[in-house]
This record gives structure tokens, sequence and C-alpha cells, in this order.
């Protein structure tokens, strides 16, 4: 049976499990025989000695709107390598399609020019192999632009069958766990991972224009900080010590503006031993920068400039939309206290006021007091938490929440004339948090209570309250400029950027179970 006969799993797309068998042991037996034929000194089974000089898509765009007449009269010469995506084989003459990392383009394979040993091969070599192809540009008769093929290589054998090429994989759990096949069959999978790149480049453009300096800190902390956040732990033989895979780069980035550095950014991997979800994963790209002098007003100015700028430079004038809902994000952000998004978006009215009524509230909305300790909370915290149930999820076009409580917002600067909140905001857009930034809290007496309270609190059992970190309570003795900071969620980004209403869409490898 030919794997064009072969029927698809309805699950995978992918040939059913006992004929793919049978065609993985094919496929094996072919490359037994190119390993005897290179003992043999015929060949070699994975040779690397092809170096394409072209791209598919680098060739549609040079000589795509030239006439077959005129590649006639002046033969462009080109060599490209790729995975054989689909095959067409007539007699003497025969059509394959190769697919690189730029596109796809169609090669013309006769007897007559390759040879009839090559081309007698080729009739056996199978979708998914790789090839290196060398001839000149034409055109067929129905006016696809080919490459006419003088000589074709076999570069790499493929032993597995790629899933049915009209419906590639159809599990999408599949497609996140196998995400090299995902890559190959899906040309929006492919062209996802693209804008992500080209988004990162914009962003660390705009960062570096603005005076920004791009830097490295530490992956592996003795103290985990910079979040309330459960960390993963390790430990380092050597120095026979416990270590946490950092939740946050944010006390070690502060560290840098007491040296005297008055810009810096970094965009990096932090984990979070927390819970999977479509918007979660323990493993997962933040951008956090600090600017000495500014506060959280200067940042939310920021954010939509560099929010705008990103956008612009992947869409030009496009209009921007998430799951069939358009996005703004070329108008003023919005920008409402925690108090006034209660106000606005429910029926709250007085009760917003009100921590008895509060308290009622949330717990007909499922909260308990064993874990959320109700009865304890302050006003403000209590308006986080309703906020959090009824408010967030209907913040669809870009909107700054500000004012968060100081009891949960440790190193966050309280304000001067109401110091319950702090100077400190969170970015929403689509119904999720992006960005999370606030005026630094820069006085080492006050950040050294705070921590002792969150230190009590993780006595107290709270596995998300951050550590003491002395170490860092040292450096704003010698002196924080006053400074405002801001992480921003990259994949959640992605997300809104590519229309993608997963995590794992976006991140190539999330993390999944083990496989059984």
């Amino acid at each position: 049976m030919t794997q064009a006969q072969t029927p698809p799993n309805a699950e995978t797309g992918a040939p059913a499990a006992q004929d793919e068998n049978q065609l993985i042991a094919e496929r094996r037996e072919k490359l037994k025989a190119l390993r005897e034929a290179q003992k043999q000194g015929k060949g070699v089974a994975f040779p690397n000695d092809f170096k394409p000089a072209n791209k598919a898509t680098d060739l549609s765009q040079q000589w795509g709107e030239s006439s077959k007449e005129a590649l006639e009269a002046a033969p462009v010469q080109v060599s490209v390598a790729g995975r054989m995506m689909l095959k067409r084989v007539m007699g003497k003459a025969s059509f394959a399609t190769l697919q690189d990392a730029s596109g796809r383009i169609q090669v013309y394979v006769s007897k007559d020019a390759v040879g009839e040993d090559v081309y007698a091969a080729f009739k056996h070599w199978d979708l998914g192999d790789i090839l290196g192809v060398e001839g000149t540009l034409m055109r067929t008769r129905t006016g696809e632009l080919t490459i006419q093929a003088s000589q074709i290589r076999l570069l790499t054998k493929n032993l597995r069958p790629l899933p049915d090429k009209f419906h590639g994989i159809a599990d999408q759990e599949i497609k996140y766990r196998q995400r090299y096949v995902d890559l190959i069959t899906d040309e929006a999978a492919r062209q996802r991972f693209v804008t992500r790149s080209k988004s990162l480049s914009a962003i660390r453009d705009f960062m570096v224009s603005h005076g920004f300096l791009e830097v490295e800190t530490p992956m592996l902390h003795p103290i985990p900080g910079g979040a309330n956040a459960k960390p993963f732990k390790t430990h380092h033989n050597a120095l026979d010590q416990e270590m946490f895979l950092r939740i946050a780069p944010e006390l070690y980035l502060k560290r840098l503006l007491v040296g005297g550095f008055d810009r810096v950014f970094e965009i990096n991997r932090n984990f979070r031993n927390e819970g999977i979800s479509v918007r979660h994963n323990p493993e997962f790209t933040m951008m956090e920068f600090y600017a000495a002098y500014w506060n959280y007003q200067d940042l939310m100015d920021f954010n939509e400039k560099l929010i705008r700028h990103v956008v612009r430079r992947l869409r030009g004038d496009e209009p921007l939309t998430y799951q069939g809902r358009p996005v703004d994000v070329m108008s003023p952000f919005e920008r409402l206290t925690i108090r006034e998004a209660i106000v606005k978006y429910t029926e709250a009215g007085d009760g917003v006021d009100d921590a008895a009524w509060l308290q009622a509230k949330l717990k007909k909305l499922g909260l308990s007091e064993e874990k959320h300790q109700l009865s304890s909370r302050s006003l403000p915290a209590l308006q986080v938490l309703y906020f959090e149930e009824k408010v967030e999820d209907k913040l669809w076009n870009p909107t700054f929440i500000m004012d968060h409580p100081t009891e949960i917002s440790p190193l966050a600067r309280a304000n001067d004339a109401h110091p319950e909140v702090t100077e400190r905001f969170e970015l929403y857009i689509t119904g999720r948090e992006f960005g999370n930034a606030f005026s630094e809290l820069n006085d080492a007496e006050d950040q050294a209570a705070r921590f002792q309270a969150q230190a009590s609190a993780k006595d107290g059992g709270d596995e998300e309250a951050m550590y003491y970190d002395a170490d860092y309570i040292r450096a704003l003795e010698y002196g924080m400029p006053p400074a405002g900071g801001c992480g921003i969620g990259i994949d959640r980004l992605m997300m809104l950027l590519t229309d993608s209403p997963s995590i794992r869409d976006v991140i190539l490898f999330p993390a999944l179970r083990r496989e059984a």
C-alpha cells in the first residue's frame, strides 16, 4: 500500500498505526540500502556537502513576474534544498514540491536531464525526504514558476510518514507535543513563530531607541523574589545549597539602578510552580524594564507607545482583531482605579465601599474564608478580589487599572496622599492581564518592614509570600534613585498579535504532562 492510499487516522490526520508501522519499516529498508551503497563507495547516506544558494520565496519574489520567454532567453541558475511535500510521477518526467524555511517551490524532474539512475531513484523517494536541487528557472504550461532540475540529490531520508497533506494534525495536543511536525505541515504555525520573532525584534529596537540597556540577570536565585508566586526548587551540589528558578528578575534589575544604570531591560524566562491553563505556562517569557526618575504615570505613557509601535511594525494600518472582535490599541488607553472599574462595570453601587457587602458577595461567588481570609482583609484588598471576579474579563480594549492595595504590593511605592494604596497599575487587554508596573519603593526601612510582613505570612502558610532578601535591603541602603518599573507578559502579547486562543499556541514547546 502506498502512502497516498493509506487511510488517515481520524484523530491525528496521520496514517493508521498499523499502516504507519509498515511504511516506517519500508523506509528503514530504503535507508538500509543507502547505507549498503555507501559501504560500496556509491554515495553517502546522509551527505552534508550541498549548499543551497537560494530560498523558495526569494525566487518567487525576484522572478515571479518573468515570462516564460524571458526565462528561456536568459536562463537563471539556482539551487535550493527543502523537504519534499508533494510528488507526481509521470513516466519520463515528474513534478515535486519542495518546502524550505521560506516557503514552497515546484521542481520539474526529467530522466533526460538528471540521468536514468537518478530518476529511477527519485521515483522511490518519499514525501518528507529532504532534497537538494540545482537547475534553471522555467514556467510550466499553467504558468507556475518551477525549477527545471539538472541535478537532484537525496540529503536526508525521512523514516516517518507526514500527516495527511489536506488535514495536517487534527489533535491539538499532538501539535504541541510534536511541534516539529506541526511546523512542517502547518504554514500558519510557522508564521505564528515568525511573528513572535519579529515582535521581539520590534520591542528590542524600541527599548534601545529610548535609551534602555539590555542586560542579563541570574536564572538561579538563592532567594526567590520579585513576585508573589510559588517557585521551583533545586539543589546546587558544589555549593551544597538550595536554589530556586527565578520567578522574576525584578530585584536584580533594581540592584543595577543602585549601581548607576539609569534604564535597563531584560527579556527572558521566568518559572512559577503553579497551574497550567490557556493563559498560564510554568515557564514563560517576560520583559521587565526599569527607568530612574520615572513614576507609574510615565510607565503608562511608555506602555501605550510601546504596544502601538509593535502593532504598527507588524500590521501597518491593518486593524487589530482578536478572536473575531476588534481591539483598539490606537486610541488612548483608559485609566481607572480599581474602585472606578467596579463602579463602571458592575452594579455594586455604594457596596463598593462597604467591606461587609463585599465579603458577602465574594462568598456567594465561591471564595471561602479559609482560603482567602475575607474577614481580615482591608477594604482595598476586598475590592481587588471583587474586581478579579466581576470586572477583569470585561476589559477588552487596553485599560490601566491603578492604585492597588499596599498590603498586596510589597515592592511598590505607597501613594503619598493615600498610603493604603500604591502607585501601581496593571494593564488589561481582551480581559487578560498583560503587564504589572509601579513606582518603585526605594525606602530601605519601609522595604525591610514589608519583607518582614511577607516572611510572617510565609511562616503562616502562604506559599506565595516573598522571602526576606537581606542583600536587596543592603543595596537599597546604598540608595536607589526614584524609579518606575514594569513587567510585560510576552507570551500573552504574542497571543494577541497572532490571534491565538491559547498560550500554548505561541510557545514552541509548552509544558505538557509526560507521555504515558
